[in-house]
């Protein structure tokens, strides 16, 4: 086995994936030995820039796989430190995670949450304003 390195890959299937891999020779029929693949999409918000991770097989257990070359279009190492910040981030948080309380840091959404105001509430301010706005210019 070569060494471990983080890369990014683009699969014959459109997908792009990243992950920390090593190839295998395998008396030459080389395997690439992929280690807690995930897809990183980008998302620019109005906040900037984030990163959504989730894992590239959503049911499987295992942590390895095993996919053949040719069925990679493209592959790049990264060195790019806050992808790999983030990935193994990601990793450590998923490792903690069990199924009881896989959700147990997600904020639990009420009726009020989104809302600046009622449309009562909005209602009166506004009207207080145009009130006061009037007063200043008689």
């Amino acid at each position: 086995m070569g060494d471990e390195f983080y890369s990014a890959i683009k699969l014959i299937t459109g997908e792009e994936i990243f992950a920390q891999v090593m190839i295998d020779e395998n008396d030459g029929d080389p395997l690439i030995v992929l280690q807690n693949p995930v897809v990183m999409k980008m998302a620019r918000t109005s906040h900037g820039t984030s990163i959504r991770i989730s894992p590239w097989m959503q049911i499987p257990s295992d942590d390895f796989f095993i996919i053949k070359p040719d069925k990679v279009i493209t592959m790049t190492e990264v060195n790019d430190e806050d992808m790999i910040m983030f990935y193994n981030r990601y990793l450590e948080e998923d490792s903690t995670d069990d199924i009881s309380d896989s959700f147990s840091h997600k904020t639990k959404l009420t009726n009020k949450m989104g809302y600046v105001s009622s449309v009562e509430d909005a209602r009166k301010m506004l009207e207080n304003l145009y009130k006061l706005k009037d007063n200043k210019e008689s």
